[in-house]
């Protein structure tokens, strides 16, 4: 359908009149948090060809008083370009440059900014922003502006803006140039958890395999050394990886190939192994002596697996992609790692596959919940061989100048997902395909020697063993899919049943019936595949046993969820618990009532009810052992960056006696005749509900300084 215009029809001209709070809602939506505001300025320096940016912070946990100074050395800018280019959301002023491929004068640096975007990431973090810049040449150059005045005017136009050239500069002076953005007024109280996490963004914004020592990134926060404490670096880790690599993918090929297998110190058992390929040599070395087996998985795909990647008709260019794999088996870690919980926490903060263009990364590739490659998809169907995506560390390098058909979203989450895309994603899936291959030998030597046995883990060792038995000689598709489905599933019912003991403990049960029961129908649904190498009544017998284990897991399975009020949930825990703790003359700190944010959250009244009781129950044992003149418990309700809200629990008591990556282990206790089960309980229930129960040290989040040496424990719920 068309509409006609006649002569007689009257015309009236119409212009766009953009609202003045438009740039905060933009704002707002565009930067998803503080680590990608910040990454955003500091992309801005990068461009401006600066070799080191600054990040400077003080009393980020009070609003009015905080301060971000964020400060460069680069080119900085002239009046004329604040005016008509930083003064222009959206400016095409770098993707111009871009496209003309027009580099920085020093460092002939690509712009990687070029949405025009960047200077949002200043109101994310405030509601007040100066900017000082001075360019070589020019007059120094600042600006103010108050995010909170947009809000009484009506149009964009009418906010009104100065901006000021100084004849001597104040803060630029003899000759330097650079850009400098102070911010006050802060959007939120920072926390502890909040600033760890921008440091290790901070950190992570280059490669750690790689030093780029003309452009660094530094992040202090002045009065507060204390939160930084025991964050374990790439440096801490590195040396935990069990097996590296290294590839330059290029048109539709591997170009080259570095592979190492290095065992630990403490595994003289086992020997290493490096491999080394490239696609223009006669000569290989490593794939076990046999070379031709190592360029026909190079140059063909996979057989289960079918990547094509035609990198050739798309500006892309040369891919170079390097990683480093750990092993999380609790039989490798008590082979070498001490800090448990700190070497789990830092593979859970930081593997994943990154991806960095120029030598800068680009989010959100690498980050914990984006796992773009669908790597743990694909460690279902063929668990003991695949990658998933808590184990590797990972950098892809990309030229700038070379992928220009790679094209960054808007809200700077990653690529759009055209053509260009879909062959650099599949180029590193078949990479991993070669390298999954390559490891799987290694890893199988290594279970071999120092894995589970029968004796140590009778059930865990016969499914592992059952399910390479599958994968080598059950040759119809289907019933291989469908069973090694079930006996992954049985695996993970049974391992939350044999760490955590609820089903046994909510039933008076005996753990030894539940593997005997277990063990049975396995060595059955053995005999049977040996026997009939794969038929349906190999299925009925999985389905039997995955039935078996749900039975004894149901209490760890999501209950009854509804919309609860957090502040509500707390009254009735403590409500329940009003008694005993008058008779032990304990306080309690109710600050949860004091909390003005969203309180509402789903989760099972119940369940957390109980669990909340139990904590409390083991504050007041703790509590009358340290003998203390006044016996308090705190309770408060606090809000992290992710989204999390937690409920904080914390008492003045001796602290905790155990390490905390301990006590959530069954019949782990440092109470005289304890079992060991109510942690533990606790930590299974948060986990159902896709919550998260965790131990903080001290100033993770804002407590007395009569609680410091006591014990803090902390339920997560995901905000709704």
């Amino acid at each position: 359908m068309t509409i006609d215009i006649i002569k007689k029809d009257k015309e009236i001209p119409v212009k766009f009149k953009p609202r003045a709070r438009l740039l905060l809602q933009l704002g707002d939506q565009l930067i998803k948090n503080e680590s990608i505001a910040l990454i955003e300025l500091v992309k801005n320096s990068y461009d401006a060809d600066a070799t080191i940016v600054e990040i400077y912070m003080e009393n980020v946990d009070d609003l009015h008083n905080g301060i971000i100074i964020i400060e460069d050395n680069g080119y900085g800018m002239d009046s004329d370009i604040v005016v008509n280019v930083w003064m222009e959301p959206g400016s095409d002023f770098k993707s111009e440059q871009f496209e003309k491929r027009e580099v920085s004068p020093k460092y002939k640096r690509l712009p990687i900014g070029e949405k025009g975007i960047g200077r949002f990431g200043a109101h994310k973090l405030g509601y007040q922003i100066e900017m000082t810049t001075k360019k070589s040449g020019s007059k120094e150059v600042f600006v103010k502006i108050d995010w909170t005045v947009f809000n009484k005017f009506r149009y964009l136009d009418q906010v009104p803006v100065t901006i000021f050239e100084r004849d001597q500069p104040r803060l630029f002076k003899n000759g330097a140039t650079g850009t400098s953005l102070t911010i006050r007024n802060l959007r939120r109280e920072w926390t502890r958890g909040v600033a760890r996490d921008v440091k290790r963004s901070v950190t992570a914004l280059v490669s750690p395999f790689e030093k780029n020592e003309s452009f660094i990134a530094e992040f202090d926060i002045a009065d507060k050394p204390k939160w930084f404490e025991g964050l374990l670096e790439w440096k801490d880790i590195k040396h935990f990886s069990l097996y590296h690599f290294k590839a330059i993918i290029g048109d539709s090929s591997i170009k080259k190939m570095d592979y190492e297998f290095i065992p630990w110190n403490s595994m003289p058992k086992l020997s290493g192994r490096e491999i080394k390929y490239q696609a223009d040599n006669k000569t290989h070395r490593g794939f076990l002596g046999n070379e031709e087996k190592l360029i026909g998985s190079l140059a063909q795909l996979s057989n289960e697996e079918s990547f094509d990647f035609s990198l050739e008709a798309f500006d892309i260019g040369d891919i170079v992609f390097e990683g480093y794999i750990f092993d999380r088996d609790s039989f490798v870690l008590k082979l070498g790692v001490t800090d448990k919980k700190g070497f789990k926490g830092y593979l859970d903060n930081n593997c994943g596959i990154r991806v960095f263009r120029d030598g800068l990364r680009l989010y959100d590739y690498g980050e914990p919940e984006n796992d773009w490659l669908g790597l743990d998809l694909r460690r279902v169907n063929q668990p003991s061989k695949r990658l998933s995506k808590n184990i590797i560390l990972g950098a892809i390098y990309l030229n700038r100048n070379d992928s220009f058909d790679l094209i960054e979203k808007t809200n700077r989450e990653g690529f759009v997902e055209n053509g260009a895309y879909e062959a650099f994603k599949n180029s590193i899936l078949h990479t991993l395909e070669i390298i999954e291959i390559l490891r799987y030998s290694d890893k199988q030597k290594l279970r071999e020697i120092y894995g589970p046995t029968p004796k140590s883990e009778p059930v865990l060792q016969i499914l592992g063993d059952l399910k390479d038995y599958v994968d080598k000689n059950i040759k119809d598709q289907n019933v291989k899919l469908e069973v090694t489905r079930y006996l992954v599933k049985i695996e993970d019912d049974y391992k939350k049943i044999n760490e955590n003991l609820l089903k046994a403990a909510g039933a008076g049960l005996s753990m030894s019936v539940v593997i005997h029961e277990v063990e049975k129908i396995i060595l059955e649904i053995q005999k049977v595949l040996v026997a009939e190498k794969g038929s349906e009544r190999v299925i009925k017998l999985v389905k039997h046993l995955s039935s078996l284990i749900d039975g004894y897991a149901e209490i760890i399975k999501k209950s009854s969820q509804t919309n609860e009020n957090l502040i509500e949930v707390i009254d009735q825990a403590l409500f329940n618990t009003e008694f005993r703790l008058m008779a032990h003359k304990i306080d309690i700190i109710k600050e949860y009532r004091n909390y003005k944010g969203k309180a509402k959250t789903k989760l099972a009244r119940n369940l957390l009810i109980s669990s909340i009781m139990n904590i409390i129950d083991n504050s007041i044992y703790w509590l009358d052992k340290a003998s203390r003149l006044k016996k308090k418990i705190y309770v408060g309700i606090s809000e992290e960056e992710d989204g999390y809200l937690n409920i904080i629990i914390a008492d003045n008591g001796t602290g905790f006696l155990l390490p905390t990556d301990e006590i959530t282990e069954p019949f782990v206790s440092a109470k005289p005749g304890g079992m060991g089960l109510g942690l533990h309980i606790a930590n299974e229930i948060m986990l159902a509900q896709e919550g998260k129960l965790s131990f903080p040290e001290w100033g993770d989040f804002d407590l007395p300084n009569e609680f410091k040496n006591g014990a803090i424990i902390a339920f997560g719920f995901k905000g709704k």
